[in-house]
């Protein structure tokens, strides 16, 4: 008997074709209503020193609750930092907030924290600069992605005017 080795024929090739074709045909979430952001909280993050004099950098911690009753894998979120009234970036941090291990139904991310590389540097201590008649507060949109999915909005947070020093 004469067997092919036709290469359609081998089940290894098989799936290894048609595996990545599933995983890019799944079905995209809606974060909007599948993430919940939870355990919030804002401040200024005492960045050290630079150049001889203190940094501080707008900082936001928070958790994601999988509120979709699904298993949820493969978000990434970007935080987009501003200085309040002005529509122009102040710096962004980008992570990847759930992994291919997948988050199960009704847990929590362990604590995400996103930090913009810039703020405000001083000879003062850090305490007197968040007092200065010069220091503009900020905020911060998040943002959450699924897959090959459209960014989403997931929130916007006022940064305390609050000295975090971890």
């Amino acid at each position: 008997d004469l067997v092919s080795n036709s290469p359609m024929r081998s089940p290894l090739l098989v799936a290894f074709v048609c595996l990545p074709l599933v995983a890019a045909c799944r079905e995209s979430v809606d974060l909007s209503t599948a993430i919940e952001v939870t355990d919030v909280r804002t401040g200024w993050y005492d960045a050290g020193i630079q150049d001889g004099k203190n940094k501080l950098v707008p900082s936001i911690s928070l958790k994601l609750k999988d509120a979709s009753g699904e298993p949820i894998d493969g978000v990434q979120i970007n935080a987009i930092f501003r200085r309040v009234n002005e529509t122009e970036a102040w710096g962004e941090h980008y992570v990847k907030a759930i992994g291919q291990e997948g988050l199960p139904a009704g847990a929590s991310t362990p604590e995400i924290v996103l930090r913009s590389n810039l703020g405000y540097t001083g000879t003062e201590s850090r305490l007197q600069m968040l007092k200065n008649s010069q220091f503009v507060d900020a905020k911060v949109d998040i943002f959450g992605k699924h897959g090959p999915s459209t960014w989403v909005k997931l929130g916007e947070y006022q940064i305390d005017r609050t000295l975090l020093t971890r």
